[in-house]
């Protein structure tokens, strides 16, 4: 299985595609320049089974529409924040230069559950603290975790949008994300990827928690 990187979108946030052998594909968190992605995807050959989303912020979500308007495919996102999809004021664009809202009809995920897509096996962790319904994606097949914007390269997700909690934040990252194997590489909602080890051994918001 491959992974590819796209960051997207005034804040960069990172859309990725995880695709098989066999040419099909996961789309996980669309957030912007929908249209250049479904070129990408289609250039690369692709067919996508489902788009999958870590958490229901506009920079995750923003281009649902234009991969929707192309392929009938399936919307994970977690059941907290289902109706943030629609509503700018919950998925925060109403703060941050626009209204974003997509309007489609979910498929809900109701706590920590096993997703099985075509060829794509994926432990679905919840890791709340960024926000109530965040989650992340483990494919132990891939040895990749899409932590979206709970863990990231040297930090960790923001709190102080509505919804957030610190404290919880640090439990869901070391009871969810850092018992997985360290080899692991952590596909962040922003910048580079890390793996597990390294967040452990140098992350700095990580160390002294109990």
């Amino acid at each position: 299985m491959e992974w590819t990187r796209i960051p997207v979108g005034p804040i960069q946030a990172n859309a990725y595609l995880l695709s098989s052998a066999d040419r099909q594909c996961l789309i996980v968190d669309p957030g912007a320049e929908g249209a250049a992605l479904v070129r990408r995807i289609e250039e690369k050959g692709l067919t996508p089974l489902a788009i999958l989303l870590t958490h229901a912020h506009f920079d995750h979500i923003g281009g649902i529409p234009d991969v929707l308007a192309r392929w009938d495919i399936p919307v994970y996102v977690h059941e907290k924040e289902k109706q943030w999809l629609q509503d700018p004021a919950l998925n925060g664009s109403l703060y941050f230069g626009g209204p974003v809202a997509v309007r489609c009809e979910p498929t809900c995920l109701k706590g920590p559950t096993a997703l099985n897509i075509g060829p794509f096996a994926l432990d679905v962790r919840e890791t709340p603290g960024h926000s109530p319904g965040s989650v992340s994606y483990y494919c132990k097949q891939a040895n990749i975790v899409f932590s979206g914007d709970a863990l990231f390269a040297g930090s960790i997700g923001r709190t102080d949008l509505p919804g957030g909690n610190h404290q919880q934040l640090l439990k869901s990252i070391h009871d969810e994300l850092l018992t997985l194997p360290e080899e692991t590489i952590v596909l962040s909602g922003h910048g580079p990827e890390t793996t597990i080890a390294a967040e452990m051994d140098a992350n700095p918001f990580l160390h002294g928690f109990s």
